[in-house]
Parts: structure tokens; C-alpha cells; sequence
């Protein structure tokens, strides 16, 4: 029987980088969430608030300039959730596929 892990194309590495959820709405703020593994196909993260799969999904994720030896990079990130898992302690584990990315500079994220 194969399980999620067989499956991988990607291989993962659990990495706690600094990850924020961009919002739909022009009015709306960044979600700070908890980056589990990420992969060049997906990652999973632990988040607080309510997420259903087959949403399209926009996030930052930061790697921080201590990792490179230089400057903060920032990547933003399109793709969709696949999967949400229950947590028992009110958080929200999600599954969630990276379509596209782009490097972008960190004044323009602000």
C-alpha cells in the first residue's frame, strides 16, 4: 500500500521559516503561520484559522539572512491547499501544492 510519503515526487525538508498567508481582499491582512516542510512542490504549514481544500492560495515565504549569509529573500508563492487536517490542539494543519513563485525584493513587500 503506498502512503502520502511514497507518492512524493519532492523530497521534503522540515524547515520553520517565516511564512505569511497573503489575503484575497485588498483590505485584509497577512496571516502569520507555522511552516511545518516545504518542498520545490509544496509545503505544509499549521495555521488557526479555517482553510478548505481546493482554494487557491497566496503566501510569503521569507528565508531569513542569517540562512544565507546575506540579505533577507523573500519568495512569494501561488498554489492551492490539497489537504486540511484536524489538529486536536485548535490549530490547523494544511497540505498545499506550489504553483508558481516568484523572488521579489523585500521593500516590495511592504
Amino acid at each position: 500500500m503506498n502512503s502520502a510519503a511514497d507518492r512524493r515526487e519532492a523530497r521534503r525538508f522540515n524547515m520553520h521559516l517565516p511564512l505569511s498567508i497573503l489575503p484575497w481582499e485588498q483590505k485584509g491582512k497577512e496571516l502569520p503561520v507555522d511552516m511545518r516542510d516545504v518542498s520545490y512542490r509544496g509545503l505544509y504549514f499549521f495555521a488557526g484559522e479555517k482553510f478548505e481544500a481546493g482554494r487557491e492560495i497566496a503566501f510569503i515565504i521569507t528565508l531569513p539572512k542569517d540562512m544565507l549569509k546575506s540579505s533577507d529573500v523573500k519568495i512569494r508563492c501561488r498554489g492551492m491547499v490539497v489537504r486540511v487536517d484536524e489538529g486536536e490542539d485548535g490549530r490547523t494543519g494544511i497540505a498545499a501544492k506550489i504553483d508558481r513563485y516568484e523572488f521579489i525584493a523585500c521593500s516590495a513587500v511592504a
